[in-house]
């Protein structure tokens, strides 16, 4: 390593060798000579543990060891616990070079800040929601701090790309860059991930305007063991179980127990709800055996202290712990070495779980992942869903998709995120106390992350802005904030861009069934899946957030309903593969490996008899009772997008799981009706989305004027390029059948 190693500083290569590291790693290598130059961006995509922290850092402390005017780095992570962690890991390199390291979060200790603030040098850590208070309460102090930057690095950044927070953390950057006279001489940004789909158009989500070069770091040296299967159960359906080992549930945590036990593990169960039901299982599982407790949720509703307790005691690794985890450590706080990951219920997506594979198989140990997946016993009124074993074949295929093809979902760069924009209109009016119509378009949209957006919208939005008293605008044309807009930047919630999905309360009469949260279209009419039960929806009251139902027939509720996760093309493209071949196996090394268990297969061997007595193969639509079901082997928003033509057209529709149901229909009356759609212009995006009573989708979507509400809400629920696509190829012969 001698090259790449002489022209770091002394004092950096005197930690490197103190650390015993015979070698830098290959990443490392490539990032030195980018990076020292300070002329260029640069992006680092490598797996978990290669080494990517210290990529950027090495070379980046380099440059700063002496800058004592301001801070050197400006380091943004998506979380609070990543900045703690890496202040811990930045501690003896930092201490080394005399570097001060200052995390600056809502945690973060007072006197860390007070000695910032006097004395600003070496790295801030913070996160965007930290930074955007920092630019509206202190600008001038932003001014002096930032004067001498030289870097601005992004961790996790595939969590940022495509979200409304990835959009606010780029008008962040650009507006850092204005208020420090940097415009014209950009300060270089550095992205750190993982998990990146698409990667050659991920520097221009780093840098929409592209004023600068980016150059892309990438690894195929760094390899690891890995070891996969995916465990099948079947769920009674008998009322009242005799026993409660007839829970698939408990099949489940029992063979979790057995596995878990005794060393450290990561077991990810996707929602709140089940992450508190598992771990409770496996405490009673524990206290039933007489030994000490080894299992503990963690997630976003926890309190702090519990959530570090559980993170340091994962780091010690002194005793043996296995965290039951949303998605709360899926991202990369160093919580040591965990022997095996647990995913219970289909994956979020093949991106997380690639993400949450690599937290295991650290320190030349294989990663392990487990995928465990209950299905319905089949009944003479199962639905389709069911039939197919869908939850089952998902999970197959996102794992196929990350191993064989080594294919993670690219970002989703197409949504307008018209909140954010208001939200940023409103920010920048308070940074700056007054500002011109045209400054705010050049920054936000023109040089900014919203190019998007055209100047009509623009316009349109300042218009209703000014109607709501968000903004008011001077006679000389300076805009300033209005009443209401000074109401909503006083809040101290004010400075983050997203929030969780609302919770919706279900009644069925006078009883209230339970609440759930809804990011996916949610229309009169339409059935929802609940309590294991199937309802059909009544009303929607938007004011108190209730959604009225009453039970329905039609067959059993399918187990498996999505969890308002979108689901990529590519990934159904791949399960009608798997239901066609009648293989679920891996070619590895030119020798196909196979990865599921006994129940598994027995499982999947009933999903592709269903698919071959269906004649799912060739045909898109079949009768199931007095419903029709559409199986069009397409992403969500191409399902979101037949569902609400369907409806537009006159028809009773709800869809999950990919499938979309159409109630009192026959085959040929929904055939008829797809078929014309191919001979006419389709409604817009914007025309279905105002069939959706709740659009508030994004934290200020309520104060946007309704024909910018139904763009935006468009542009993330519906793809109408897509299912003209897919209606030409479904419907090109008089059949009506698929392809």
């Amino acid at each position: 390593m001698r090259n790449e190693y002489q022209d770091l500083s002394l004092k950096v290569q005197k930690w490197i060798f103190k650390q015993g590291w015979t070698a830098l790693r290959d990443i490392q290598k490539q990032a030195i000579k980018p990076i020292l130059s300070g002329n260029q961006d640069v992006l680092i995509s490598a797996p978990t543990a290669a080494g990517k922290t210290e990529a950027f850092f090495l070379p980046a402390c380099t440059v700063i060891a002496d800058n004592d005017d301001g801070f050197g780095i400006l380091y943004v992570s998506p979380l609070k616990a990543l900045i703690n962690d890496q202040c811990r890991r930045l501690e003896s390199l930092c201490d080394l070079l005399d570097i001060p390291v200052t995390p600056w979060h809502g945690d973060s200790k007072q006197s860390k800040k007070k000695q910032a603030v006097k004395d600003p040098s070496g790295i801030l850590l913070i996160t965007p929601e930290s930074l955007e208070s920092l630019l509206i309460r202190k600008p001038g102090w932003v001014r002096k701090a930032f004067v001498s930057l030289r870097y601005i690095v992004i961790d996790e950044f595939h969590a940022f790309i495509g979200s409304e927070r990835g959009y606010h953390l780029l008008s962040l950057l650009n507006r850092v860059e204005h208020l420090s006279g940097r415009s014209d001489s950009p300060i270089p940004r550095v992205a750190l991930s993982a998990t990146l789909g698409n990667i050659d158009q991920v520097p221009a989500s780093l840098r929409p305007n592209q004023s600068l070069p980016c150059t892309t770091i990438t690894t195929t040296k760094f390899r690891t063991t890995l070891k996969i299967q995916v465990r099948g159960y079947i769920q009674t359906l008998t009322s009242e179980p005799a026993n409660l080992e007839e829970f698939a549930e408990y099949k489940i945590c029992n063979d979790l127990y057995e596995i878990c036990r005794g060393d450290s593990h990561l077991v990810f169960a996707n929602s709140r709800q089940r992450t508190e039901n598992i771990a409770a299982i496996l405490s009673d599982l524990c206290e039933q055996s007489f030994v000490p407790n080894e299992f503990f949720p963690h997630h976003g509703s926890l309190v702090k202290e519990l959530r570090e307790s559980l993170e340091s005691r994962l780091q010690k690794d002194t005793l043996p712990t296995t965290a039951v985890c949303t998605t709360t450590l899926e991202l990369g706080i160093d919580i040591g070495k965990v022997n095996s990951i647990a995913q219970v219920t289909a994956p979020h997506s093949v991106s997380s779980l690639r993400q949450r594979l690599g937290r295991s198989g650290r320190r030349n140990s294989p990663a392990t992942l487990r995928v465990f997946i209950a299905e319905n016993e089949l009944k003479a009124d199962s639905h389709i869903v069911d039939k197919l074993r869908m939850e089952l074949v998902q999970s197959i295929a996102m794992v196929r998709l990350l191993i064989e093809k080594n294919w993670f979902e690219p970002e989703d760069t197409e949504q307008a995120h018209l909140s954010t924009l208001l939200h940023q209109i409103l920010a920048i009016t308070a940074q700056w106390g007054g500002v011109r119509a045209d400054q705010l378009y050049l920054l936000l949209c023109k040089t900014g992350p919203f190019k998007k957006i055209s100047v009509q919208h623009f316009k349109q939005l300042l218009s209703h802005m000014g109607k709501t008293q968000l903004l008011t605008q001077f006679s000389n044309g300076e805009l300033v904030l209005g009443i209401n807009g000074e109401r909503l930047v006083n809040q101290y919630t004010f400075y983050a861009v997203f929030k969780t999905p609302e919770e919706f309360r279900i009644l069925a009469g006078n009883k209230t069934l339970g609440t759930l949260p809804f990011d996916s279209p949610v229309v009169p009419e339409q059935h929802i899946v609940f309590g294991g039960r199937r309802w059909k929806i009544l009303d929607v009251d938007l004011e108190k957030k209730i959604i009225h139902v009453e039970a329905t027939r039609g067959g059993r509720a399918p187990h498996f309903c999505g969890e308002g996760i979108s689901i990529h093309n590519v990934v159904r493209k791949e399960m009608f593969k798997i239901y066609s071949d009648g293989d679920h196996r891996i070619m590895a090394d030119n020798v196909k490996v196979d990865f599921i268990d006994s129940q598994a297969k027995d499982l999947l061997a009933e999903a592709v008899r269903s698919f071959k007595d269906n004649n799912l193969q060739t045909e898109s639509i079949i009768q199931q009772g007095k419903s029709a079901c559409l199986l069009p082997w397409a992403g969500d928003k191409i399902v979101n997008t037949l569902q609400l033509l369907l409806i537009y057209e006159g028809f009773s529709a709800s869809s999950f799981a990919g499938v979309v149901e159409i109630e009192k229909a026959s085959v040929g009356d929904v055939s008829r009706c797809l078929r014309e759609m191919c001979n006419r212009n389709l409604p817009s995006s914007s025309d279905l989305a105002k069939l959706v009573p709740d659009k508030y989708v994004e934290k200020y979507d309520e104060f946007l004027p309704d024909i910018l509400l139904a763009y935006g809400y468009g542009k993330r629920a519906f793809d109408i390029r897509g299912t003209e696509n897919w209606l030409a190829r479904s419907f090109a012969n008089q059949t009506g059948t698929w392809r």
